[in-house]
């Protein structure tokens, strides 16, 4: 065969299989949107979630899965695996599609069809034999950066039988060039780009229709003073994302009005039990407890990997410095600001600051304490943050070990939602913004000692986006509607 026949011939078959791929990942992407929305059950790959994601994006995924799984997933038999599931009577779920395409080609044989297979493997998820969940109202107190990305995230989650219903959002007072200032806010975002849906605003009853939900929004300095019940808002879980209240006695406040019934702090509290989902939310006396605090962006990102690396190798001591965006409590110019040298240009300068990260891990794994110190460095970049940790083990290893070990943590176990493993060569800040997991682990930074017990680990986060999805993790934990999970 002469070279240009070989190429001809190649670059058909190939452009053909690709087809293949494309007409694969629009069957796929179709059967997404009706499982979320006519029966509650949202597939993922491989902790990927696959809601309003395009073509490329899914084959992307799947080109993922094969370089960090070592399993060369198809489209074509997670297209197929989908539609099975959506014809299938299964409660409300969360079903990772990569890991059933994975097992379908290691156990497949073993099966006379897909169907049968299924079967098998989602036994455990009959609508018989499941309860139904009753969704929880959910009220947004404050209404910035977090406050925004949760109301979009629990919009975009809702469908038939949804768990949290985003009710009420409270600000400080509320006019109407406030409301339609507040709608534009959520609609348009210079870091997380426009919102995918619509808008309205019903100014005479002060309510934000969102994507056909109504949202209460309510003014009030008093937070104790609000009647939710008489605005049809019952038993609800409350997410605190003001900053202002940080305490039991302060965030206690929130308890005392009409229809709440759960508190979530969205920074470190004190007198409450902070939670890193995935970590130590199994602690939780989620019957008799009522307010709780989702840490901060940076606990949620360097805990799941500390908690790793501890348990397999032992950790004596460590630094930890943040290299982290700058935030709305810095100066866009120099000014007067109460921190030192926070008053200086954002937007400009490279500014050290403290942070209690390093303090705040022990209240998620209590055997840290005292081993850990931990600085900031914020930077002039508005989302993407980075965790540079410099630890000393107690047991040797190996590059190789090393990155194995958080690998399989990412693809298995407790954290698999919480830490992405990278082995992008090529990563940075940027392309961490969106990203799902709290904890982005950069592998090909990874450095280790020649004596095998030192090591530099680099940890992404998207400090908004990634951490939002924490809280609301938290927040369904809390709450009681979990759905049922295949991991």
């Amino acid at each position: 065969m002469s070279e240009s026949t070989f190429l001809k011939e190649t670059y058909s078959n190939e452009l053909n299989d690709y087809i293949v791929k494309e007409k694969a990942a629009v069957d796929l992407t179709h059967v997404i949107g009706k499982l979320i929305f006519d029966k509650n059950i949202e597939l993922v790959l491989f902790r990927n979630h696959l809601v309003d994601k395009t073509i490329s994006d899914l084959l992307g995924l799947h080109e993922y899965a094969e370089k960090v799984v070592n399993k060369p997933i198809n489209v074509v038999d997670s297209s197929e695996l989908a539609t099975i599931i959506y014809s299938m009577d299964i409660a409300p779920a969360k079903i990772d599609i990569g890991k059933l395409a994975s097992e379908w080609i290691s156990e497949g044989g073993n099966f006379k069809s897909k169907r049968d297979f299924l079967n098998e493997k989602l036994k455990d998820f009959k609508l018989s034999d499941c309860t139904e969940i009753e969704p929880r109202d959910v009220v947004l107190f404050g209404f910035g950066r977090i406050g925004r990305l949760a109301a979009r995230e629990l919009i975009k989650q809702a469908g038939k039988g949804q768990q949290l219903r985003l009710r009420a959002i409270v600000l400080r007072k509320i006019d109407d060039a406030s409301l339609k200032k507040r709608a534009a806010l959520l609609e348009n975002d210079s870091v997380h780009g426009r919102f995918p849906g619509t808008i309205q605003i019903d100014y005479k009853q002060k309510h934000l229709i969102v994507n056909g939900q109504r949202i209460q929004i309510i003014a009030s300095s008093d937070p104790s003073s609000i009647d939710y019940v008489d605005l049809g808002i019952n038993n609800a879980l409350l997410i605190d994302n003001t900053g202002a209240y940080r305490d039991q006695e302060a965030l206690s406040t929130h308890l005392r009005a009409k229809g709440i019934s759960k508190v979530i702090l969205t920074a470190p509290g004190k007198g409450i039990p902070n939670i890193v989902y995935g970590i130590n939310h199994g602690n939780l006396d989620i019957d008799n407890e009522n307010i709780f605090s989702a840490a901060s962006c940076t606990t949620n990102a360097i805990s799941p990997i500390l908690k790793v690396i501890d348990d397999k190798f032992g950790i004596v001591r460590g630094h930890i410095e943040t290299v982290h965006a700058y935030t709305n409590d810095q100066n866009l110019l120099d000014n007067m600001h109460s921190k030192e040298r926070r008053g200086r240009s954002a937007a400009v300068n490279m500014v050290i600051t403290e942070t209690g990260a390093g303090k705040a891990v022990t209240k998620v794994i209590p055997r840290l304490e005292n081993k850990l110190t931990a600085n900031a460095v914020r930077v002039p970049t508005p989302n993407g943050s980075l965790a540079i940790m410099n630890l000393e083990l107690a047991k040797n290893t190996n590059l190789t070990e090393l990155n194995e070990t958080v690998k399989e943590a990412a693809l298995s176990g407790d954290l698999i939602n919480q830490i992405h493993f990278s082995v992008n060569e090529e990563l940075v800040s940027n392309d961490i913004i969106g990203n799902e997991c709290c904890a982005v682990f950069d592998s090909p930074a990874s450095i280790v000692s020649n004596d095998g017990k030192s090591v530099v680990l680099y940890t992404w986060y998207d400090n908004e986006f990634g951490y939002t999805k924490q809280v609301i993790r938290l927040a369904k934990f809390v709450a009681k509607v979990r759905r049922r999970i295949y991991y």
